[in-house]
């Protein structure tokens, strides 16, 4: 088994959205309740790379097996160090270091880039135990969570917020970070 990864291209578009809308229609690691549409998808990486953030896919012998991207934490200029991490694995594709792989590449890239928080919201903390596994084993320490937060599938579900500090050192940034734009921080 060889684990291929790539920066993504709109050639990946299609195995996205498609991996995406079946973790919307049937899945807890994300809220959304109706997938969004191929062109909403677009419009979602091209952002990502606007910010010239990461979003790569992985492949397993030649089969899509997932994608991973980074994208802004938040929207205001102070939080211009810190990015959320997004992380969504085939089925056929799980418990094959398939996210790990992704993961790993992601904390590069972003060190590189010299930005210094990630950030991972993890979505239904009753059933992501590999999840929160995974994060933990490349350094992400837990943050806090926010308990039944939100209702899908006829249950409440929570969020559990983890953290990598690229500089735990918290020496002041030697790059400019993120382009938020302007606005109140």
């Amino acid at each position: 088994m060889t684990i291929a990864l790539s920066d993504a291209t709109p050639g990946d578009l299609p195995a996205i959205t498609a991996l995406y809308a079946r973790e919307v229609e049937g899945g807890t690691a994300t809220f959304e309740t109706t997938p969004p549409s191929p062109a909403e998808m677009a419009q979602r990486f091209e952002a990502v790379r606007r910010h010239g953030l990461p979003w790569l896919v992985a492949g397993i012998d030649n089969r899509f097996a997932g994608y991973a991207y980074t994208s802004p934490f938040r929207p205001r200029p102070a939080y211009r160090y810190g990015v959320e991490v997004s992380i969504y694995v085939e089925d056929h594709a799980r418990r094959r270091g398939v996210g790990r792989a992704l993961l790993r590449a992601l904390i590069d890239r972003t060190r590189d880039a010299g930005l210094r928080h990630m950030i991972a919201a993890i979505s239904d903390s009753d059933t992501s135990d590999a999840s929160i596994a995974l994060h933990r084993a490349l350094g992400f320490r837990d943050a806090g969570a926010w308990r039944q937060v939100g209702w899908k599938f006829g249950r409440w579900l929570d969020v559990t917020l983890m953290q990598l500090d690229l500089d735990p050192e918290g020496a002041p940034p030697a790059r400019p970070g993120l382009n938020l734009g302007g606005g109140p921080a």
